[in-house]
């Protein structure tokens, strides 16, 4: 018997919940092409459709124009600029997590590296951004062998992709 209350509960509750999300509705804004950018993102404030609820205020002036990704695009972009000469195996623009395929310089058969770069924030900041590089050399067998990698070699890349960013976002309003 107190199987079937049990039952008869859950029912009861995951009925309720489908009811009460049944008159849920998101519209599209309509003309917003008529909007200016700040109007548009007042009238998102709070909607599904929207950038979030933003409860002191929008987002902070460092923080890249609205876009479809999730992460601070400036970021983004920078980051992409900054690691074109490798082939990229994986960007994940709404994680924020782009992974290079491993990487030989022409100069250096023997060694390779490959990089990971995540970036932790809608905002530009020096500690939104995290770069991870991984290095490899051949030894006599052949075989590719882990090896350590200077602790300023992220640290470099990360002021490099920084820079780049902030370089982004001047030309940005400049226009």
């Amino acid at each position: 018997m107190t199987k079937n209350r049990l039952s008869i509960v859950v029912a009861l509750i995951v009925a309720g919940l489908g009811a009460g999300c049944a008159g849920v509705t998101v519209e599209a804004p309509k003309d917003d092409e008529f909007l200016t950018g700040q109007e548009q993102r007042r009238q998102s404030y709070g909607k599904v459709t929207g950038e979030g609820i933003y409860l002191f205020g929008g987002p902070s002036k460092t923080s890249a124009p609205t876009s479809p990704i999730g992460v601070n695009s400036f970021l983004w972009r920078a980051t992409l600029d900054t690691l074109s000469f490798m082939p990229l195996a994986s960007a994940d623009p709404f994680g924020g997590v782009i992974i290079s395929d491993w990487f030989a310089p022409p100069e250096s058969t023997n060694e390779r590296f490959k990089m990971t770069v995540y970036i932790l924030s809608r905002e530009l900041r020096s500690d939104g951004l995290r770069v991870a590089v991984f290095r490899q050399q051949r030894d006599a067998s052949g075989i590719w062998v882990d090896s350590e990698i200077s602790p300023d070699t992220a640290s470099e890349l990360e002021n490099t992709i920084l820079t780049r960013a902030r370089e982004l976002r001047v030309a940005s309003l400049a226009q």
